[in-house]
């Protein structure tokens, strides 16, 4: 939906679909009328509803037939729905079956990675609405155990590069603009904002891309960087960043200054866990599954220590003398953004990393961090049932209004701004 800021400006507020199992377009199409529609007309009524989609590789493929991408944009037309979002992480299945490290395969070590990029960018140019960004969010690289060496790192780097030059092709082409969202997650090549900003200064904003650019498109170099600032930028995942004990304002301010774009910002709440003790080892089973990882980011006496999943710092734990002082950890489980407190048991109370989803808007409603918002609640299917407050139409349509509420604090205290003089998306036809 289209929230505005009290400066007048419209911002892209949606739901990612990767919520809803759907790995064929067949399966996505069922979706869109089974969820996105009751989810629309309980939101805004009929009023424009941008959707976040999520197309697998197949899918991708089965939207790209002429008959599939008319009826599909007929169906947007229809409904006046618009697509300004695309989740390009997962490339195959990513429900019902053990995802792990594997979510991240094919990387961008692998050449297939950017085939499906280039086509995800394709396919979204025929519906993307004229005058829009759209922006496409992918994997953080590569898992961080599969790079070991230098010119993995720079390999990466030229696909991406190659990734822009199609980019702005397809622009030249279709006067559709898009954009790469490359989202920083636990325990991948990139994990934190500054191991983020090393990849972007000293490879994908370097000379060398530069000059790879120039090659491929035959331009000159303030083109050619203009352009990988313009399509290369950062998808800010709110959940990942807390599990990861990032500061808000300090992680905006970095990436400013290294002229690092945020093409998009995921909300989305982990498990947050103040202070952790053998006797959390229970309470904590319901929230091991055998689909996703769920990286835990534990702070101990001043340092940072990192885990792949849940179940290896729960063997850690189980090793380690428990002294006096706090050993707090956060842990990569997506759970509904509306709640603060989970649950409390007789020996540990669980929390959400809330807190920063709200730092985060509230310097967004300060000044424009991006136009594109969606919360990404992924994991309903294996929720434990205490977290299931409601049905899931029920939860997205609650986390929605909850991030309206949050982005719009001030802008209801400062302008008495309608719905009317926002100005619709222009389809395009």
């Amino acid at each position: 939906m289209i929230v505005t800021r009290a400066d007048g400006s419209a911002q892209h507020l949606s739901y990612c679909s990767n919520i809803h199992p759907a790995e064929s377009w067949a399966d996505v199409r069922s979706n869109l009328h089974k969820h996105v529609l009751p989810i629309q007309s309980r939101l805004v009524g009929t009023d424009a509803f941008g959707i976040g989609l999520r197309l697998s590789a197949l899918a991708a493929d089965e939207l790209s037939q002429p008959e599939a991408l008319a009826e599909f944009k007929e169906f947007l037309a229809e409904h006046n729905c618009y697509v300004f979002t695309i989740n390009g992480f997962p490339y195959g299945t990513f429900h019902g079956t053990r995802v792990k490290e594997d979510v991240y395969l094919p990387d961008w070590m692998d050449e297939e990675r950017l085939t499906y990029t280039n086509q995800l960018a394709t396919v979204f140019a025929q519906f993307l609405p004229r005058n829009q960004t759209g922006s496409i969010s992918t994997v953080p690289g590569a898992f961080k155990d599969r790079v070991t060496d230098k010119n993995s790192v720079a390999y990466m780097a030229s696909q991406m590069v190659k990734h822009v030059a199609h980019l702005y092709k397809l622009e030249q082409d279709t006067g559709a603009s898009i954009i790469l969202a490359l989202e920083p997650e636990p325990c991948c090549f990139l994990e934190t904002i500054d191991e983020s900003i090393a990849f972007f200064t000293d490879h994908l904003f370097s000379s060398q891309s530069i000059e790879q650019l120039q090659t491929l498109l035959n331009i000159d170099s303030n083109t050619a960087s203009a352009l990988l600032q313009k399509h290369i930028t950062l998808c800010l995942d709110t959940c990942h960043a807390a599990v990861e004990f990032e500061n808000a304002e300090s992680i905006l301010g970095k990436l400013k200054q290294a002229n690092i774009n945020i093409g998009k910002v995921q909300i989305s709440a982990g498990l947050r866990i103040k202070n952790v003790t053998s006797s959390t080892i229970e309470s904590l089973q319901p929230f091991i599954d055998k689909v996703y990882l769920h990286q835990v980011v534990e702070h101990y006496n001043g340092t940072l220590h990192r885990y792949t999943d849940l179940p290896d710092a729960i063997a850690q734990l189980t090793k380690t003398d428990t002294s006096s002082l706090p050993r707090e950890w956060r842990v990569h489980f997506h759970v509904p953004i509306f709640l603060d407190e989970l649950e409390q048991t007789a020996n540990t109370q669980f929390f959400t990393t809330q807190d920063f989803i709200k730092d985060i808007l509230a310097l967004h409603r300060q000044s424009p961090i991006s136009e594109h918002l969606e919360v990404e609640t992924y994991t309903w299917d294996v929720l434990p049932a205490h977290c299931k407050t409601d049905q899931i139409d029920d939860a997205i349509v609650r986390e929605l209004n909850w991030a309206k509420n949050e982005l719009t604090i001030t802008a209801e205290r400062e302008t008495t701004t309608t719905k009317s003089q926002v100005t619709k998306p222009q389809a395009i036809t």
